[in-house]
């Protein structure tokens, strides 16, 4: 069995816990059966430290945008998400999309255009998008529906169906990460039994959102094998099912 942790931050990762060692963070993910990365990055300041990563490592791969709650750092033109995106270790442009829960709608005219200069940077590379959205689900898929933004996925996902089956007929992925786990989520594992199960992913979002039975503790890639665990308890199936579709998606999405 393996696992793909479809979207962590490992340059952010506690490392105390491993002895500041990646290598030994990526043993400990191993023991729990997951055994590739996708390494998201959020802001070009630290853009070659992901990179880096990716480069040392061949299980982890790298992606390179920046995140609509970054408000300091330098902002990408398109051609110059074009340009960073040649390295063979990157795989999708990304995180992007709209959080209204740091920036009020109406000031956020930069964030809707920060978000439409990725999609038209992934339309034209053919890599996909890693697409973070948080209350602003009308309009994410709004303009996901206007720039015609083509392939990617909808990551760390905790909005109702209606987004999710919005977002699925645009031909988007849908991934789960330890909110799944969490007491108050009921509605959300309902959202969970009606993706198709050629496309769902999981992820961590490592160092953010623990799982249970990890609440409490610094988040690691490892705890994939929760997020699985729990996908599969609520869609009745095992976790080597889930493990295995997962990963076909992921092959799929990032690789093919």
């Amino acid at each position: 069995m393996q696992i793909v942790d479809s979207h962590c931050h490992l340059d952010r990762v506690d490392l105390s816990a491993f002895g500041g060692s990646v290598e030994r963070m990526l043993v400990h993910a191993k023991e729990l059966s997951v055994t590739q990365f996708l390494c998201v990055c959020i802001d070009l300041e630290h853009f070659n430290e992901v990179l880096a990563l990716a480069k040392k490592h061949p299980q982890i791969y790298a992606s390179i945008g920046v995140h609509p709650c970054e408000l300091e750092g330098k902002d990408p033109s398109v051609e110059e998400l074009l340009t960073l995106v040649k390295h063979d270790k990157i795989i999708a442009i990304g995180e992007t999309g709209l959080d209204y829960f740091h920036v009020e709608k109406d000031t956020a005219d930069w964030q809707r255009n920060r978000f439409k200069r990725h999609i038209k940077a992934s339309n034209q590379s053919g890599k996909p998008m890693i697409i973070h959205t948080r209350n602003a689900k009308k309009d994410t898929i709004a303009i996901m529906q206007a720039e015609k933004a083509e392939r990617g996925v909808m990551h760390c996902f905790s909005e109702d169906w209606e987004t999710a089956k919005a977002a699925l007929d645009l031909g988007f992925y849908i991934s789960f990460s330890g909110i799944i786990t969490f007491k108050n989520a009921q509605d959300l594992r309902e959202v969970v039994k009606k993706v198709p199960g050629d496309r769902l992913l999981v992820e961590t979002d490592s160092p953010y959102l623990t799982p249970v039975p990890c609440r409490g503790k610094p988040n690691s890639p490892a705890y994939s094998y929760y997020v699985a665990e729990k996908l599969a308890e609520i869609r009745g199936v095992s976790i080597n099912d889930i493990a295995s579709t997962t990963t076909n998606n992921f092959e799929q999405l990032f690789l093919a």
